[in-house]
């Protein structure tokens, strides 16, 4: 018999919830449907429970643009600080975040500079972002010994040819990927990659090349 703590969750639902609810319609239809209840319907409960978590609707995205910081802006620069012991192993790491929705969701991405184009307060969002994102591609750089205005060209580099990636929507199948990576990392760094750096980033991927006969 369920408690009396679980009937409670289960009439109001929870944070998290209404949180995912709202991601799910950011990314099917845009900021513009995240509304209290279409969410309410969606996760089969009460409309005004939907005021045990949040002020109002402006809070929940709020609450929206804070999970898409952490997850996104936070994501990658833990990413650039990952442990390396070259260049091209920080940058496979970096390429890890284009690789695993986990790290950085571009289709997040995508539905927030969708809605900055709406709003001038995510707007600033954005350009903050975009901001720390260079910044933190920057440092990496410099820890392994590239000139300041090297590093930040290189960093920018790597970071607008994603955003062109995620802004275009253009989808490669894995395997045009991984034989595209190691030319990217040679242009990003002005090394090629060993192959052993490749395999262990293929590994992080499931993905394993054909021998070359």
């Amino acid at each position: 018999m369920p408690s009396g703590s679980d009937s409670i969750t289960k009439w109001k639902g929870s944070r998290d919830a209404w949180l995912d609810a709202a991601f799910g319609l950011l990314l099917e239809s845009g900021v513009d449907s995240v509304r209290i209840l279409p969410l309410a319907k969606r996760l089969d409960v009460s409309r005004t429970s939907f005021y045990w978590f949040f002020k109002d609707r402006e809070a929940l995205l709020d609450a929206l643009i804070e999970r898409w910081r952490e997850k996104n802006t936070q994501g990658l620069v833990r990413q650039t600080e990952a442990y390396a012991e070259t260049i091209v192993e920080a940058i496979l790491n970096v390429f890890d975040c284009w690789l695993d929705p986990e790290l950085f969701d571009s289709q997040l991405e995508f539905a927030m500079r969708s809605w900055a184009l709406q709003s001038e307060e995510v707007a600033r969002e954005i350009d903050n972002a975009d901001e720390t994102r260079i910044e933190a591609l920057t440092r990496m750089f410099k820890r392994y010994g590239y000139e300041p205005l090297a590093a930040n060209v290189r960093g920018r580099t790597i970071y607008l040819t994603q955003i062109g990636y995620i802004s275009m929507k253009t989808q490669e199948a894995l395997e045009v990927r991984m034989r595209r990576i190691p030319a990217y990392v040679e242009i990003f760094t002005g090394q090629p990659p060993q192959a052993r750096e490749l395999q262990r980033f293929q590994a992080r991927h499931g993905y394993a090349a054909e021998a070359v006969s």
